[in-house]
Order: structure tokens, then C-alpha cells, then sequence
């Protein structure tokens, strides 16, 4: 018998991106690795049917090893996609009480959420202009106080004032 068409279809995985966005001042002004790095989002949203916009997940790491890039690099294009609104995060990473960390989940604004009533998403992108970017969601630092939990060694005076090595400069000590 012949194959079945069904199994045929699955193998292959697309998106399309719409040229009015591309067209935009928001989306020229991305770097080429942030316009790289969207449709790899795009492709993980399941399509209308199975709409799971505002909890599309792909980790920098993932996003870094499908452009060939550097970890910074790929943060960097999400920062980028969020200042010019193509994304939003709508659950920032976070490391769990059991140490495994959970990345970001994004909001591709293009498309509208699943409990939105409107065709279309916010289309953020279409309300930045030059020098007024959104705000950037940053991941929450961990470990404030340096490696191990421990402050960063200072050499301390009796007089309370602190030697910064390299300058010899004293300033007073902050508790």
C-alpha cells in the first residue's frame, strides 16, 4: 500500500512572515540576528487551531544554537524583538526551588492571544518609533552577592574605609 499522506505533510514545518511587517521602521530597525531570530518563534506557535500564543517557549540557548550564534548574542536579538514589540514575555525565566530553570514564555504580538476576541494581534511593532523602545523583561538575578552567596573580598581599614586595589584610592566603607 502507499504511504500515508498525513505522516508526508507533518515532516515538513513553515511560517510565513506578513511583508507590511517586515515593511515597518520597527522591523528595519532590528539587527539581522533579531530578524533571524523571529521566525524561530513564529514556528513555535501550534497555528490557530491550537493557539498557544503567550506561552511559546524557546530558551536562549536553543535560539543561539539554531542561528549559530553566541548565548549573548541570541539574548541580545530577544531583547531587541521586545524593545521594537514583536514579542512580549508573558512569564519571565525563573529557577526553580529544585535548581532546574524554566525559560521565558513569549506573546508574539503579531497574533492575537487565545482568549482575545479580536482578529489580529497588538501589533506593538507599529507604535514604536525611533529612540522610544518598550520596556525590556530582564531575568531576575539569582545570586546578588557574588559567587557562592559570598561578598566579593575588600580590604577593610580600621578606620572603616575601604582600599580599592587598583586606584589606592580610600573611600568610606558601606554597611
Amino acid at each position: 500500500m502507499g504511504r500515508d499522506r498525513k505522516n508526508e505533510q507533518r515532516g515538513e514545518h513553515w511560517t510565513k512572515l506578513v511583508r507590511n511587517m517586515m515593511e515597518t521602521p520597527a522591523w528595519r530597525a532590528l539587527s539581522p540576528v533579531a530578524q533571524a531570530l523571529y521566525p524561530w518563534l513564529r514556528l513555535e506557535w501550534h497555528g490557530p487551531d491550537n493557539n498557544n500564543n503567550g506561552r511559546i517557549g524557546l530558551s536562549v540557548r536553543q535560539a543561539a544554537e539554531r542561528l549559530g550564534v553566541t548565548r549573548n548574542t541570541a539574548a541580545n536579538g530577544f531583547r531587541e524583538l521586545q524593545a521594537k514589540g514583536f514579542i512580549a514575555v508573558t512569564r519571565p525565566p525563573k529557577l526553580g526551588d529544585s535548581g532546574v530553570a524554566s525559560s521565558p514564555l513569549f506573546e508574539l504580538t503579531e497574533i492575537s492571544l487565545p482568549t482575545s476576541r479580536r482578529d489580529g494581534g497588538r501589533r506593538l511593532y507599529k507604535q514604536w518609533s525611533e529612540g522610544a523602545d518598550f520596556p525590556v523583561v530582564k531575568a531576575p538575578i539569582h545570586n546578588p552577592m557574588g559567587t557562592n552567596g559570598k561578598e566579593k573580598p575588600r580590604h577593610q581599614n580600621r578606620d572603616g574605609t575601604v582600599v580599592k586595589f587598583a586606584t589606592g584610592k580610600a573611600e568610606a566603607a558601606q554597611k
